[in-house]
């Protein structure tokens, strides 16, 4: 597995024409979500017969964090990343420095932010400027590497939306693909923060994939996020979310698929996660 930091070496791999990779994109500290993400990217790129494979970028990026305490805390593990990336089969990891991404001349145009990632009052609601951030990098990075595709956990679900409408308005020609929550053994979604919960928080955190479950019990939107803040309050968590929207637009849920999500902070840990949602059928058990 080649590493590179620099565009040169980038392109030096991949040749001049786009649609040589498939990308994962990721912020480091890597757990075994992220290695069936590359593992995900790796299988498209086989089946796809491009000569590029599954290339993964580990950029911690400054302008998806609203709190400076936050981006300083986010770990970094690049020796351990890298190891689990050549495990999991990526071809290539990029490794790029804030100059690459965002040259100091000021030639990097943010793109416009479709509405998914403003009017919702989810993640754009509580972090502030977070998927501007996210738009920038991601358009950036698929303007450095020109994949054919690009994989993207489905945990961050709003994140995926967000991420599938700007790269259409942007008509940046790359697909993106979601690819399902990977859990625990006791079902709480993997995450990079996981690591900062001790063991009553974790105990409590268990609640967030506890709640989604029994949302399904619900026979109406609003019926499922009482039954999710109830079940998240007898764990003493209080969600900043926990909601049923459109699985697409994330507006109000109508007749298409729907998707319950939720999000809280356990201690000092923010947490989110999310499922499909379907309501109860009327008459049957629950």
């Amino acid at each position: 597995m080649e590493v590179m930091r620099s565009i040169a070496d980038l392109h030096d791999r991949l040749g001049p024409r786009p649609g040589a990779c498939v990308l994962a994109p990721t912020m480091g500290a890597l757990h075994e979500g992220h290695a069936v993400l590359i593992a995900r990217g790796a299988a498209l790129a086989r089946e796809r017969r491009l000569a590029g494979g599954c290339v993964a970028t580990i950029f911690v990026n400054p302008t998806q964090f609203d709190d400076a305490a936050d981006f300083a805390r986010y770990p970094r593990t690049l020796t351990d990343d890298l190891q689990l990336a050549a495990r999991a089969g990526a071809s290539a990891v990029f490794v790029p420095g804030v100059a690459d991404v965002y040259p100091p001349d000021g030639s990097v145009v943010p793109p416009e932010l479709p509405p998914v990632a403003t009017r919702p009052g989810l993640e754009d609601a509580c972090r502030g400027g977070h998927f501007a951030g996210v738009c920038q990098v991601v358009k950036r990075l698929f303007e450095m590497t020109r994949p054919a595709s690009a994989v993207f956990g489905e945990k961050d679900w709003q994140q995926l939306q967000v991420v599938r409408a700007m790269a259409a308005m942007e008509r940046l020609g790359v697909e993106v693909v979601g690819v399902e929550t990977v859990r625990e053994p006791d079902g709480l979604a993997m995450s990079s923060r996981n690591r900062f919960l001790d063991g009553e928080g974790r105990g409590r955190a268990l609640s967030i994939s506890m709640a989604l479950c029994e949302a399904r019990r619900g026979r109406g939107a609003c019926e499922a996020e009482g039954i999710m803040r109830e079940v998240l309050g007898h764990a003493g968590v209080e969600p900043e979310y926990a909601v049923v929207r459109d699985a697409a637009t994330l507006g109000a849920p109508g007749s298409g698929p729907k998707r319950a999500l939720v999000a809280a902070r356990v201690g000092a840990v923010r947490l989110i996660d999310n499922a499909a949602w379907e309501p109860a059928a009327q008459g049957r058990p629950t």
